[in-house]
């Protein structure tokens, strides 16, 4: 596979808080030079970018693509070639697959498999457990993109609900600390009043009251004081709640504790389960409009760093079983930057903005190598975007394994035009145009 040398002329370059015009040479698989009427190398592709912005790619800090172990539900295959028809040209996977990513021989193992397969560039997580801290503590820079903690339900024994293991945790893990914050013995209790209260058969409109705000206050909270207590650098995922907010410091300087807020928490509220039902259903919940506008609001003063996905598909028989039996999540890498675009437009947030939370917030919160950014010396993870185009959503042009999407049957007023990995056209109007050709992500030591 070769890197043909690519100058891209006239785009509207979205970049570290500014729009400007201007053409981009790549070569090498890296950005070479950023200016103004760049000539174009002996047998260089030239493309003319007039009226589209041109992106870093979305370095998405939370999928679950599902491998090893439950690849019925999606692949890194699939699911890496479905994030770069979405402009995500870099992915941090889970570790709630089959066998839990719990110590360093299984986080290799998917490394090993990830090689040849993933059309985006990659890391993966470490899990945590009552009883890996050993692992935890051994492990190295560039291993791990961080270490996960379910303060909250999951399966298998990913769950960290002992204090003397979090204890433990908190003060000694050497790479970031991220979190999936709900109490779990609040949403046992909360489960059994519905179950009551309905005689078990409990409308899926009862999830966010399940999955409760004061449920994710109580472990978020926890995971805040822990950090602090530890001095520990603590990323809290998937915040859902305008009660939660007021954890986070607003502003944009360097922080030890960050915050996240995941595409449909954004875009959808508690309205959305009389229409997509199972199809929003989520941990942490969809909660409230009151909630959705304090996740916006709180993106404005940068009290929350970053947006991720949480990606994470089944398929459409699993979701389609009686709430609470129903599996929790939803595919959304795909979708998520003309999402967000949808969302810049309406919540009157600037385009600059979507793009610090997605590449360069997300790049720097994890020490990320030369990517997240459009710089000269930097990879060209790129993505071009017609902000003027339309993009319908169709079962015909979902690439998850799993087939389908909370988005099916909308039309986003803009769409992917190119995605650029490493420097490669790997995706282009509509088709994957490569093989396979992402690569392990660097991180500072």
């Amino acid at each position: 596979m070769t890197n043909q040398a690519i100058l891209i002329i006239n785009a509207a370059i979205v970049n570290e808080g500014k729009i400007s015009e201007g053409d981009l040479l790549i070569k090498n698989g890296r950005i070479e030079t950023i200016g103004a009427n760049i000539s174009a190398p002996d047998g260089a592709e030239v493309i003319d970018a007039s009226g589209k912005w041109l992106l870093p790619g979305l370095i998405d800090d939370q999928v679950h693509f599902r491998e090893p172990g439950l690849t019925h539900k999606g692949g890194i295959r699939s699911e890496s070639m479905a994030a770069i028809a979405g402009g995500v040209t870099s992915f941090m996977d889970m570790p709630n697959v089959d066998p839990p990513t719990l110590t360093r021989d299984l986080l290799l193992q998917k490394y090993e498999i990830a090689r040849g397969k993933a059309h985006a560039n990659y890391a993966f997580y470490m899990g945590s457990s009552n009883d890996n801290i050993e692992e935890i503590k051994s492990l190295q820079t560039g291993e791990a993109c961080g270490v996960k903690i379910f303060m909250g339900a999951s399966t298998g024994n990913l769950l960290v609900d002992d204090n003397d293991a979090l204890e433990q945790i908190f003060s000694e893990s050497p790479v970031l600390i991220v979190t999936h914050c709900e109490d779990t013995p609040m949403i046992e209790r909360n489960l059994e009043a519905a179950r009551l209260k309905y005689d078990g058969e409990i409308p899926i409109s009862e999830h966010p009251a399940i999955r409760s705000v004061d449920a994710c206050y109580k472990s978020s909270s926890k995971a805040v004081s822990l950090a602090k207590k530890h001095d520990a650098k603590l990323h809290v995922l998937h915040l859902t709640t305008a009660k939660e907010m007021e954890l986070f410091e607003a502003g944009d300087h360097p922080k030890n504790i960050t915050a996240e807020v995941c595409v449909h928490h954004l875009y959808f509220n508690d309205s959305s389960y009389d229409q997509l039902g199972s199809r929003v259903v989520c941990n942490p919940s969809i909660k409230s409009r009151t909630d959705q506008a304090a996740l916006i609001d709180a993106l404005k003063e940068d009290r929350i760093d970053i947006i991720a996905t949480d990606h994470a598909p089944h398929t459409s028989e699993e979701k389609a079983k009686p709430y609470p039996n129903c599996p929790s999540g939803l595919p959304l890498v795909q979708h998520s930057l003309l999402a967000l675009l949808e969302i810049s437009k309406e919540s009157n947030i600037p385009i600059e903005t979507i793009v610090k939370k997605t590449s360069h917030a997300v790049a720097d919160r994890y020490g990320i190598v030369d990517r997240g950014y459009i710089r000269e010396g930097y990879w060209a993870d790129l993505v071009l975007v017609d902000s003027k185009g339309s993009y319908e959503v169709t079962s015909q042009n979902i690439l998850y394994e799993c087939g389908w999407s909370p988005f099916e049957g909308h039309r986003f007023d803009a769409s992917i035009e190119m995605t650029f990995i490493n420097g490669l056209k790997a995706f282009e109007n509509g088709k994957i145009l490569t093989e396979p050709s992402g690569m392990k992500l660097d991180f500072k030591s």
